[in-house]
């Protein structure tokens, strides 16, 4: 069966949920991090990249995001 966007987006959130939570505890004490939507950014672009995944504008909707 073929992954959906949804199912691609929805893993690799819950992935970063899951490192998120090591970073927050491990690296920055405890501490909430402030800067998340930085770094689930940084960890989603990174994780789609390993996988072979790129995430561009489409040529036929333009490029922003509604």
């Amino acid at each position: 069966m073929d992954r959906t966007t949804k199912d691609i987006l929805l893993e690799l959130l819950t992935q970063a949920a899951a490192a998120h939570g090591i970073h927050e505890a491990e690296e920055l004490g405890g501490v909430f991090d402030e800067e998340w939507p930085d770094w689930y950014a940084d960890h989603m672009v990174k994780t789609l990249a390993d996988a072979g995944y790129e995430i561009s504008p489409s040529p036929t909707v333009g490029n922003s995001l509604h």
